[in-house]
């Protein structure tokens, strides 16, 4: 491994952003319900300007597509305006939606783990243990989507609590590790 050296306004600007992710972590953990609300709305947002740049690209560009593109920009665009009018409905119905997947995906564990030929013992314990408890975290989930978005924004706030720590880290030591050693010229 080797440190490549970085300017002084590149530190102070990774300072900052550091700072930013741990303030934010921090309004995580203040109001984990409207973190997931935000996150629905930036989803909207960003499905609103999707679909509308579609409509656009499907009407001006030519091409055997372009019903295809046009429609499939007035979906992006009614899934906005659907997340954008009903934020807390729709977040919990993603909630749940995700709870059903961490269902599936517990049984699929804890069948793997159980029918496995080959593996060493701890590993199909491994398996049937985290599909257990997938399997658990989704019935808590689904019969309580609230708790399942404080839990989701828990989580959230960690990691940007984590990374704002790692950015300041970075920042203060002015140099950024390079994981690639000096004498590699494959990069």
């Amino acid at each position: 491994m080797s440190e490549t050296k970085q300017v002084g306004w590149g530190r102070g600007v990774e300072v900052g952003l550091g700072i930013i992710a741990i303030i934010l972590s921090i309004l995580v953990f203040v109001h984990p319900g409207m973190t997931i609300v935000t996150i629905v709305y930036i989803l909207g947002i960003i499905l609103i300007i999707v679909g509308l740049e579609k409509i656009i690209s499907g009407i001006f560009e030519g091409g055997r597509l372009r019903w295809g593109t046009v429609g499939l920009g007035v979906l992006a665009l009614i899934f906005g305006i659907i997340l954008m009018a009903f934020p807390v409905s729709t977040a919990i119905f993603a909630i749940i939606l995700a709870g059903v997947g961490l269902l599936f995906a517990g049984i699929s564990h804890v069948i793997s783990g159980i029918g496995e030929k080959q593996s060493p013992g701890w590993v199909k314990g491994a398996k049937v243990g985290v599909g257990a408890l997938a399997i658990v975290l989704s019935f808590f989930v689904m019969s309580s989507p609230i708790l399942g978005a404080v839990f989701l924004s828990v989580i959230i706030g960690v990691a940007l609590l984590i990374l704002g720590i790692e950015i300041i880290a970075v920042g203060v030591k002015g140099s950024r590790i390079r994981m690639i050693p000096k004498g590699d010229i494959s990069r």
